[in-house]
Protein backbone atom coordinates (compact mmCIF):
# COMPACT_ATOMS: atom_id res chain seq x y z
CA UNK A 1 0.00 0.00 0.00
CA UNK A 2 2.68 2.56 0.88
CA UNK A 3 4.30 1.62 -2.43
CA UNK A 4 0.96 2.10 -4.37
CA UNK A 5 0.35 5.64 -2.68
CA UNK A 6 3.68 6.94 -3.52
CA UNK A 7 3.70 5.56 -7.13
CA UNK A 8 -0.01 7.28 -7.51
CA UNK A 9 1.39 10.43 -5.82
CA UNK A 10 4.63 10.85 -8.69
CA UNK A 11 1.49 10.58 -11.06
CA UNK A 12 1.99 6.97 -11.89
CA UNK A 13 -1.76 5.27 -12.84
CA UNK A 14 -1.59 2.15 -10.55
CA UNK A 15 -3.25 -0.84 -10.29
CA UNK A 16 -2.86 -2.80 -6.80
CA UNK A 17 -3.59 -6.56 -6.96
CA UNK A 18 -4.77 -8.61 -3.84
CA UNK A 19 -4.63 -12.04 -4.03
CA UNK A 20 -8.30 -12.53 -1.68
CA UNK A 21 -10.95 -11.50 -3.53
CA UNK A 22 -12.77 -10.59 0.05
CA UNK A 23 -10.08 -8.37 0.81
CA UNK A 24 -9.78 -6.48 -2.26
CA UNK A 25 -13.74 -5.82 -2.05
CA UNK A 26 -13.52 -4.16 1.21
CA UNK A 27 -9.97 -2.24 0.82
CA UNK A 28 -11.70 -0.70 -2.36
CA UNK A 29 -14.58 0.29 0.20
CA UNK A 30 -12.62 1.31 3.25
CA UNK A 31 -8.91 2.37 1.20
CA UNK A 32 -7.53 1.52 4.55
CA UNK A 33 -6.19 -1.68 6.74
CA UNK A 34 -6.85 -1.08 10.28
CA UNK A 35 -4.19 -4.03 11.37
CA UNK A 36 -1.01 -3.07 8.96
CA UNK A 37 -1.18 0.93 8.66
CA UNK A 38 -3.68 2.21 9.98
CA UNK A 39 -2.93 6.28 9.59
CA UNK A 40 -2.37 5.28 5.35
CA UNK A 41 -5.12 6.11 3.62
CA UNK A 42 -5.69 4.91 -0.16
CA UNK A 43 -5.42 7.20 -2.87
CA UNK A 44 -8.80 6.87 -4.22
CA UNK A 45 -7.48 7.24 -7.92
CA UNK A 46 -5.65 3.72 -7.26
CA UNK A 47 -7.46 0.71 -8.72
CA UNK A 48 -7.87 -2.09 -6.86
CA UNK A 49 -8.55 -6.06 -8.38
CA UNK A 50 -8.05 -9.60 -7.60
CA UNK A 51 -7.76 -10.33 -11.21
CA UNK A 52 -4.44 -11.00 -11.65
CA UNK A 53 -3.97 -10.45 -15.59
CA UNK A 54 -6.53 -7.73 -15.22
CA UNK A 55 -3.69 -6.09 -12.86
CA UNK A 56 -1.15 -6.63 -15.76
CA UNK A 57 -2.60 -5.62 -19.19
CA UNK A 58 -1.59 -2.27 -18.95
CA UNK A 59 1.43 -2.56 -16.87
CA UNK A 60 5.14 -1.13 -17.46
CA UNK A 61 6.66 -1.87 -14.15
CA UNK A 62 5.56 -4.66 -11.52
CA UNK A 63 6.48 -3.80 -7.78
CA UNK A 64 6.72 -7.36 -6.08
CA UNK A 65 6.01 -6.92 -2.63
CA UNK A 66 5.13 -10.29 -1.71
CA UNK A 67 6.36 -12.61 1.10
CA UNK A 68 9.69 -14.65 -0.12
CA UNK A 69 7.51 -18.29 0.54
CA UNK A 70 4.73 -17.32 -2.04
CA UNK A 71 6.74 -15.36 -4.35
CA UNK A 72 6.99 -18.23 -6.77
CA UNK A 73 2.99 -19.11 -6.97
CA UNK A 74 2.16 -15.50 -7.84
CA UNK A 75 5.12 -15.54 -10.85
CA UNK A 76 3.82 -19.05 -11.47
CA UNK A 77 0.44 -17.62 -12.18
CA UNK A 78 1.59 -14.42 -13.84
CA UNK A 79 3.41 -16.32 -16.41
CA UNK A 80 0.38 -17.97 -17.46
CA UNK A 81 -1.64 -14.69 -18.06
CA UNK A 82 -2.00 -12.68 -21.26
CA UNK A 83 -0.71 -9.42 -21.45
CA UNK A 84 0.91 -7.13 -23.77
CA UNK A 85 4.32 -5.91 -24.14
CA UNK A 86 7.18 -6.63 -21.33
CA UNK A 87 6.86 -5.00 -18.18
CA UNK A 88 9.97 -4.97 -15.42
CA UNK A 89 9.48 -6.97 -12.61
CA UNK A 90 10.94 -5.20 -9.76
CA UNK A 91 11.42 -7.42 -6.04
CA UNK A 92 10.67 -5.31 -3.20
CA UNK A 93 11.04 -9.01 -1.60
CA UNK A 94 13.80 -9.13 1.05
CA UNK A 95 13.57 -13.30 1.71
CA UNK A 96 15.02 -16.41 0.16
CA UNK A 97 12.98 -18.95 -1.04
CA UNK A 98 13.23 -21.57 1.98
CA UNK A 99 13.23 -24.99 -0.30
CA UNK A 100 15.75 -23.96 -2.75
CA UNK A 101 17.47 -21.18 -1.29
CA UNK A 102 17.10 -19.08 -3.91
CA UNK A 103 16.94 -15.12 -4.18
CA UNK A 104 13.67 -13.78 -6.06
CA UNK A 105 15.54 -13.09 -9.65
CA UNK A 106 16.44 -17.33 -9.97
CA UNK A 107 12.82 -18.19 -9.56
CA UNK A 108 12.18 -15.07 -11.92
CA UNK A 109 13.83 -16.43 -14.27
CA UNK A 110 12.71 -20.28 -13.45
CA UNK A 111 9.14 -19.54 -13.78
CA UNK A 112 9.04 -16.83 -17.15
CA UNK A 113 11.69 -19.33 -18.38
CA UNK A 114 14.46 -16.85 -19.03
CA UNK A 115 18.37 -16.56 -18.96
CA UNK A 116 18.69 -13.26 -18.60
CA UNK A 117 17.47 -10.65 -16.39
CA UNK A 118 16.83 -7.65 -18.62
CA UNK A 119 13.33 -7.10 -17.13
CA UNK A 120 14.15 -7.54 -13.84
CA UNK A 121 15.28 -5.63 -10.79
CA UNK A 122 15.77 -5.46 -7.02
CA UNK A 123 14.61 -2.72 -4.80
CA UNK A 124 16.41 -2.58 -1.13
CA UNK A 125 17.36 -0.63 1.31
CA UNK A 126 16.54 1.23 5.14
CA UNK A 127 12.80 2.04 4.16
CA UNK A 128 10.49 0.79 6.66
CA UNK A 129 7.14 1.59 5.58
CA UNK A 130 5.70 3.06 8.12
CA UNK A 131 7.70 6.00 7.72
CA UNK A 132 7.90 5.72 3.91
CA UNK A 133 4.02 6.40 3.97
CA UNK A 134 4.58 9.21 6.09
CA UNK A 135 7.22 11.04 3.20
CA UNK A 136 10.55 10.95 5.86
CA UNK A 137 13.23 11.07 3.80
CA UNK A 138 14.62 7.78 2.94
CA UNK A 139 17.10 6.38 0.38
CA UNK A 140 16.90 3.37 -1.08
CA UNK A 141 19.22 1.14 -4.08
CA UNK A 142 17.48 0.15 -7.36
CA UNK A 143 19.63 -3.10 -9.04
CA UNK A 144 19.56 -3.92 -12.60
CA UNK A 145 21.73 -5.67 -15.13
CA UNK A 146 20.97 -2.67 -17.16
CA UNK A 147 21.91 0.53 -16.33
CA UNK A 148 19.63 2.31 -18.22
CA UNK A 149 16.88 -0.13 -16.58
CA UNK A 150 18.60 0.89 -13.83
CA UNK A 151 18.41 4.69 -13.97
CA UNK A 152 14.75 4.30 -15.81
CA UNK A 153 13.31 2.91 -12.86
CA UNK A 154 15.68 5.77 -10.81
CA UNK A 155 13.89 8.88 -12.31
CA UNK A 156 10.24 6.92 -12.07
CA UNK A 157 10.66 6.35 -7.77
CA UNK A 158 12.47 9.00 -6.86
CA UNK A 159 10.74 11.96 -5.29
CA UNK A 160 11.95 14.64 -2.77
CA UNK A 161 11.31 12.12 -0.02
CA UNK A 162 12.95 8.79 -1.67
CA UNK A 163 16.07 9.00 -2.87
CA UNK A 164 17.05 5.93 -5.39
CA UNK A 165 20.35 4.97 -5.83
CA UNK A 166 21.37 2.59 -8.42
CA UNK A 167 23.37 -1.09 -8.70
CA UNK A 168 24.10 -3.43 -11.20
CA UNK A 169 24.83 -6.45 -8.32
CA UNK A 170 21.47 -8.06 -7.92
CA UNK A 171 22.64 -11.15 -5.91
CA UNK A 172 24.55 -8.66 -3.64
CA UNK A 173 21.68 -6.76 -2.94
CA UNK A 174 19.30 -9.52 -2.87
CA UNK A 175 21.44 -11.37 -0.19
CA UNK A 176 22.01 -8.27 1.72
CA UNK A 177 18.48 -7.19 2.12
CA UNK A 178 17.39 -10.79 2.94
CA UNK A 179 20.42 -11.91 5.35
CA UNK A 180 20.08 -8.89 7.51
CA UNK A 181 16.76 -9.78 8.43
CA UNK A 182 18.43 -13.04 10.77
CA UNK A 183 21.20 -10.74 11.92
CA UNK A 184 17.90 -8.43 13.53
CA UNK A 185 16.55 -11.73 14.99
CA UNK A 186 19.71 -11.87 17.02
CA UNK A 187 19.95 -7.95 17.99
CA UNK A 188 16.27 -8.56 19.13
CA UNK A 189 17.68 -11.49 21.75
CA UNK A 190 19.67 -8.98 22.58
CA UNK A 191 17.45 -6.57 23.95
CA UNK A 192 15.00 -9.45 25.01
CA UNK A 193 17.19 -11.38 27.29
CA UNK A 194 19.18 -7.84 28.73
CA UNK A 195 22.28 -7.52 26.94
CA UNK A 196 23.74 -3.80 26.49
CA UNK A 197 24.72 -1.45 23.80
CA UNK A 198 28.55 -3.25 23.41
CA UNK A 199 26.46 -6.45 22.26
CA UNK A 200 25.02 -5.02 19.92
CA UNK A 201 26.96 -2.68 18.72
CA UNK A 202 29.38 -5.78 18.07
CA UNK A 203 27.00 -7.88 16.33
CA UNK A 204 26.02 -5.42 13.27
CA UNK A 205 29.47 -5.52 11.88
CA UNK A 206 30.27 -9.26 12.83
CA UNK A 207 26.94 -10.00 11.12
CA UNK A 208 27.71 -7.72 7.81
CA UNK A 209 31.38 -9.70 7.84
CA UNK A 210 29.28 -13.02 7.72
CA UNK A 211 27.16 -11.94 5.13
CA UNK A 212 29.58 -10.46 2.93
CA UNK A 213 31.47 -13.58 3.28
CA UNK A 214 29.01 -15.74 1.70
CA UNK A 215 27.82 -12.89 -0.49
CA UNK A 216 31.24 -12.62 -2.16
CA UNK A 217 31.98 -16.32 -2.22
CA UNK A 218 28.53 -16.13 -4.68
CA UNK A 219 29.84 -13.34 -6.72
CA UNK A 220 28.75 -10.77 -5.36
CA UNK A 221 30.58 -7.28 -5.12
CA UNK A 222 31.86 -6.85 -1.48
CA UNK A 223 31.18 -3.22 -1.90
CA UNK A 224 27.27 -3.24 -1.79
CA UNK A 225 27.30 -4.89 1.78
CA UNK A 226 28.92 -1.50 2.81
CA UNK A 227 26.10 0.32 1.05
CA UNK A 228 22.39 0.95 1.82
CA UNK A 229 21.50 -3.04 1.05
CA UNK A 230 24.01 -4.11 3.28
CA UNK A 231 25.04 -1.63 6.25
CA UNK A 232 22.34 0.91 5.76
CA UNK A 233 19.37 -1.62 5.88
CA UNK A 234 21.33 -3.47 8.58
CA UNK A 235 21.54 -0.48 11.36
CA UNK A 236 17.75 -0.02 10.54
CA UNK A 237 16.10 -3.51 11.23
CA UNK A 238 18.86 -4.01 14.13
CA UNK A 239 17.49 -0.95 15.83
CA UNK A 240 14.08 0.66 14.90
CA UNK A 241 10.58 -0.33 16.40
CA UNK A 242 9.02 -0.71 13.51
CA UNK A 243 11.43 -3.89 12.85
CA UNK A 244 9.51 -7.04 12.91
CA UNK A 245 12.45 -9.50 13.19
CA UNK A 246 13.86 -7.18 15.55
CA UNK A 247 10.89 -7.93 17.98
CA UNK A 248 10.38 -11.43 16.84
CA UNK A 249 14.13 -11.59 18.53
CA UNK A 250 13.17 -9.27 21.42
CA UNK A 251 9.81 -11.91 21.98
CA UNK A 252 12.15 -14.66 21.83
CA UNK A 253 14.83 -13.54 24.52
CA UNK A 254 12.61 -12.69 26.61
CA UNK A 255 11.24 -16.10 27.35
CA UNK A 256 8.60 -16.74 24.42
CA UNK A 257 8.55 -19.57 22.07
CA UNK A 258 8.75 -18.65 18.41
CA UNK A 259 5.29 -20.01 17.86
CA UNK A 260 3.38 -18.24 20.61
CA UNK A 261 5.15 -15.21 18.91
CA UNK A 262 4.48 -15.31 15.27
CA UNK A 263 0.60 -16.28 16.28
CA UNK A 264 0.45 -12.82 17.71
CA UNK A 265 2.09 -10.82 14.72
CA UNK A 266 -0.43 -9.85 11.99
CA UNK A 267 2.59 -9.18 9.70
CA UNK A 268 5.46 -11.43 8.15
CA UNK A 269 8.97 -11.57 9.62
CA UNK A 270 11.06 -12.58 6.66
CA UNK A 271 14.10 -13.58 8.98
CA UNK A 272 12.39 -16.50 10.55
CA UNK A 273 11.89 -18.31 7.05
CA UNK A 274 15.36 -16.93 5.90
CA UNK A 275 17.59 -18.04 8.87
CA UNK A 276 16.98 -21.96 7.58
CA UNK A 277 17.81 -21.00 3.95
CA UNK A 278 20.98 -18.77 5.30
CA UNK A 279 22.45 -21.49 7.56
CA UNK A 280 22.00 -23.76 4.34
CA UNK A 281 23.52 -21.50 2.22
CA UNK A 282 26.29 -21.94 4.37
CA UNK A 283 26.72 -25.23 4.51
CA UNK A 284 26.49 -25.51 0.78
CA UNK A 285 29.32 -22.50 0.27
CA UNK A 286 31.40 -23.41 2.90
CA UNK A 287 31.66 -20.20 4.49
CA UNK A 288 31.02 -19.56 8.21
CA UNK A 289 28.29 -17.77 9.54
CA UNK A 290 28.43 -18.16 13.23
CA UNK A 291 25.68 -15.91 14.25
CA UNK A 292 22.83 -17.15 11.50
CA UNK A 293 23.84 -20.32 12.89
CA UNK A 294 23.09 -19.66 16.44
CA UNK A 295 19.82 -17.54 15.87
CA UNK A 296 18.66 -21.04 14.14
CA UNK A 297 19.93 -22.30 17.33
CA UNK A 298 17.84 -20.59 19.62
CA UNK A 299 14.87 -20.29 16.89
CA UNK A 300 14.36 -24.08 16.00
CA UNK A 301 16.70 -26.16 18.63
CA UNK A 302 15.41 -23.34 21.80
CA UNK A 303 19.09 -23.05 22.43
CA UNK A 304 18.79 -20.79 25.54
CA UNK A 305 19.76 -17.08 24.09
CA UNK A 306 22.48 -16.55 26.89
CA UNK A 307 24.40 -19.95 25.94
CA UNK A 308 24.13 -19.11 22.81
CA UNK A 309 26.10 -15.74 23.12
CA UNK A 310 28.69 -18.10 24.87
CA UNK A 311 29.04 -19.89 22.06
CA UNK A 312 29.80 -16.80 19.65
CA UNK A 313 32.28 -15.09 22.20
CA UNK A 314 34.48 -18.39 23.10
CA UNK A 315 35.04 -19.49 19.30
CA UNK A 316 38.24 -19.67 17.95
CA UNK A 317 40.01 -16.76 17.73
CA UNK A 318 40.26 -14.72 14.61
CA UNK A 319 41.80 -11.70 12.91
CA UNK A 320 38.92 -9.30 12.68
CA UNK A 321 39.22 -9.04 8.78
CA UNK A 322 39.38 -12.71 8.34
CA UNK A 323 38.06 -14.18 4.86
Amino acid sequence: MTLANHCQHLGHQVTLWEFDPQSAERLAAERRRENLLPHLLLHDRITITSNLEQSLQKAQIVLLVTPSHVTRSVLRAAARCRFPGKPIWMSCTKGLEQETLMRMSEIYQQEFAVRDLNHFAVLSGPSHAEEVSRGIPTAVVIASPLDDRAAFLQKALSCDYLRCYRSNDLTGVELGGSLKNVIAIAAGICDGAGFGDNTKAALQPRGLAEITRLGRKMGADPLTFAGLSGMGDLIVTCMSRHSRNRHVGEEIGSGKKLDQVLNQMSMVAEGVRTCVSAVALAEKQDVEMPICREVYEVLYCEKDPKSALSSLMMREYKSELWS
